[in-house]
């Protein structure tokens, strides 16, 4: 179960509510910056839970092995929720569950080398670890351009050093990622479809429903 996180120093504005998981291997906090004013914001499905605040059942947790250590941090959470989703489970947000959320403030913030290392690392490893069946050859293409795009974007940014460091160390523990994705999906107990239909397939990336 997710929590409404909000920003923690502009109380108007929706933090998130919940994962999104988009067919190109883009994460993202569904409704952040919205205004809550302007929304009708309502509990319901989600992709999966952000770590910041979420209650996970023990033994399901227990089941899938709990966060992978090998993330350390950002996108670990998106990592957990898809291999819920793969072992059958399901996420929810519980709009009630109030949180206020000052995001990255103990990693210097979203722009910080050390959050673009270990985001942009970890999307790589999250693709390659629970994209299942054909849905990982066919999304393939669309996530090596969505990584190539990134690279240009930081590069422009003066982030060309570590954001080509962390593509080059996702690349790096490709091996063993694939590894713990044969045990995963030797173990899935969804349907690659059943993946399919809970993936963000907007042509916007952070699309507002």
């Amino acid at each position: 179960f997710g929590s409404l996180q909000i920003m923690l120093n502009q109380n108007e504005f929706v933090d998130g509510l919940g994962d999104a998981y988009h067919i190109t291997g883009k994460v993202w906090r569904r409704g952040h910056g919205w205004a809550i004013s302007q929304y009708d914001l309502q509990s319901g499905p989600i992709f999966s839970s952000c770590a910041c605040a979420a209650l996970y059942r023990t033994n399901a947790i227990k089941k899938i092995g709990g966060f992978d250590e090998d993330f350390f941090c950002y996108v670990e959470d998106i990592d957990l929720g898809f291999r819920f989703n793969l072992a059958g489970y399901k996420a929810r947000s519980v709009l009630d569950a109030i949180v206020y959320h000052s995001g990255s403030a103990s990693t210097g913030g979203k722009p910080s080398d050390f959050s673009i290392y270990h985001g942009h690392r970890n999307l790589v490893w999250t693709f390659v670890k629970n994209m299942p069946g054909f849905l990982f050859w066919i999304l393939l293409p669309l996530h090596l351009c969505m990584n190539f795009l990134t690279v240009l974007y930081f590069v422009k940014k003066g982030k060309g050093q570590i954001i080509i460091k962390a593509k080059w160390h996702a690349i790096l523990g490709i091996p063993k990622m694939w590894k713990k994705r044969n045990a995963l999906q030797a173990a899935r107990m969804v349907s690659t479809f059943d993946i399919w239909q809970i993936l963000n397939k907007s042509l916007r990336l952070m699309q507002k429903k």
